[in-house]
């Protein structure tokens, strides 16, 4: 029987890390250029103009563009994507924004998840046993209904949603489904936020001072998370009856 040789072997262990490197890569990048000093409200607020016109003059190269910009922020683990969700809706309006923002959030997830399922989960799968292994397996059991839950009421950084379910046997086309479907209603609910930003900067200059993240918080906002808690509730107990339902009609 021939074994394979040892420099394929590490071969192999070194491409497991070549995703997370790009992803690292970026990192460091965006890191060195200052993109982190860019992504705040009071400088969205401030080249709001330029961003529209660039926008009208630009087409789906623009839109393209914007995908891509909030792919990587979420694939680096940008902690404010929030804020591209405003520019979207600004930029396109509640339906189309909010869409784009989830369709750039989808792809950087994917790419995060991707990167840490290829380096480090079959490694930490192998060593799942105990009270670990049973969690892994509800998961597994459940990935749709569970990962759509953490989707829907982000109680956990959705970097940290992005990574775990790449420690268990999540198929990618299961993950990118939940994720689309979890994260647009969210998107949704920043991107009308961003579709009044001229009434809310208005609103803040009227009374003489800058534009805050409290004058964010809406009525609407309010109601729109209230609504995300719900689905996430409802979600995990779909899943439940469905499995009950098909373990009776077996």
């Amino acid at each position: 029987m021939r074994h394979p040789e040892p420099s394929s072997q590490a071969s192999k262990s070194l491409l497991r890390f070549a995703p997370l490197a790009m992803i690292l890569v970026l990192l460091l990048t965006g890191l060195l250029l200052g993109w982190h000093r860019y992504l705040t409200l009071d400088y969205l607020a401030e080249i709001r103009t330029t961003l529209k016109s660039f926008a009208a003059d630009h087409g789906w190269l623009a839109a393209l563009a914007y995908v891509l910009v909030y792919a990587i922020a979420v694939a680096v683990a940008f902690p404010a994507t929030w804020l591209l969700t405003l520019a979207g809706g600004f930029l396109y309006g509640i339906w189309v924004g909010g869409l784009l923002a989830a369709t750039g959030g989808s792809i950087g997830a994917t790419m995060l998840f991707w990167a840490a399922q290829t380096a480090f989960g079959e490694g930490l799968r192998s060593r799942a046993d105990g009270f670990a292994g049973k969690v892994a397996k509800g998961f597994e059991d459940n990935a749709f209904s569970y990962l759509l839950a953490l989707r829907l009421a982000p109680v956990l950084p959705f970097a940290v949603v992005n990574i775990v379910p790449a420690l268990f046997k999540v198929p990618l086309t299961t993950y990118v489904a939940a994720t689309l479907v979890g994260i647009l209603p969210g998107a949704l609910v920043y991107a009308s936020i961003g579709q009044n930003l001229e009434t809310i900067l208005a609103d803040a200059a009227a009374l003489d001072r800058p534009v805050g993240v409290g004058d964010l918080i809406t009525p609407g906002l309010t109601l729109g998370l209230l609504g995300l808690a719900l689905l996430a509730a409802i979600a995990p107990l779909t899943g439940f009856i469905r499995k009950k339902l098909a373990g009776r009609n077996a």
